[in-house]
């Protein structure tokens, strides 16, 4: 039953495309690269901004893909201001390879991925912002803690620990009750490390934020039932001096953008503009 739960908590179905940047008319251009691993290619859209703007790295949620959550939409209206953007799938999601998630551990890999190939294409590294949703601000959490040139990150939703979540996901994912997860859960997680190389106990955005020298902005839903609001409060409260928590009152779990599109947008970019000033 612990290989039930491991294998079933690191597969997802890959989502279709709920919109495209088209729809809402933004110029964008399609590309693959490789994961910074180099052991998956990975498919997005680039939506190029102004000279001298910053680009921005969008990293979205479990399960849902690169337009889940209002992304695209939010890629359109940052665009509009100035703003690049880069949206791909993570592994194992939509037009991507992979058929494995880790719910941010190899997915910081894969924003790394998205960081070089931007490097690539010679945009400037003081020019790259991440802004992640749910598993997408974890990844990004643990990718900033490993690569210097990023200095500017926006979490929606973050978790603080993953350990804290398992029994939570596992109900979420799997339908289990929690009486019964419970008795395998242990064993879930040391198989998820040895089958697939997931290490639980390092996945603590907390831990991450707190070795970054610059602040970030942290926005949280207050009737999120998946996420509890708290971690990001613990994620703020680790960040550095000056980082902002917005707390979004009456919205649910990611849904912050979709309930509140120009206070959001509005929020977003005047972060990004204050760590990333356009020359």
């Amino acid at each position: 039953m612990s290989y039930l739960i491991a294998s079933g908590m690191t597969r997802v179905g890959k989502a279709e495309f709920q919109d495209s940047p088209s729809d809402y008319g933004a110029e964008f251009e399609s590309v693959r690269f490789l994961s910074r691993r180099g052991d998956v290619t990975l498919d997005g859209w680039h939506l190029r901004g102004r000279e001298g703007m910053p680009t921005l790295i969008f990293c979205h949620g479990i399960e849902v893909g690169r337009t889940g959550d209002g992304l695209t939409e939010l890629a359109a209206t940052l665009n509009r201001r100035g703003f690049g953007v880069l949206q791909f799938d993570f592994r194992g999601h939509g037009a991507s390879e992979g058929y494995r998630v880790s719910s941010g551990w190899h997915e910081r890999m894969d924003v790394l991925g998205a960081y070089d190939h931007l490097i690539s294409q010679s945009v400037s590294s003081d020019q790259i912002g991440l802004h992640g949703v749910s598993m997408g601000a974890g990844a990004v959490c643990l990718a900033a803690a490993e690569e210097r040139g990023i200095r500017a990150l926006s979490l929606d939703t973050p978790y603080a620990a993953a350990s804290e979540l398992l029994m939570s996901e596992t109900r979420f994912r799997t339908g289990l009750p929690k009486w019964f997860a419970a008795i395998f859960i242990v064993g879930a997680a040391t198989l998820g490390y040895f089958l697939y190389e997931i290490k639980v106990d390092d996945m603590r955005p907390e831990r991450a934020v707190s070795k970054l020298a610059y602040p970030v902005l942290v926005i949280h839903g207050t009737e999120d039932s998946r996420i509890p609001p708290e971690h990001s409060r613990r994620v703020f409260d680790a960040s550095a001096e000056g980082s902002r928590l917005w707390v979004v009152e009456g919205v649910g779990h990611a849904e912050s953008f979709v309930e509140n599109k120009a206070e959001y947008a509005e929020r977003v970019a005047e972060y990004f503009l204050s760590r990333l000033r356009s020359e």
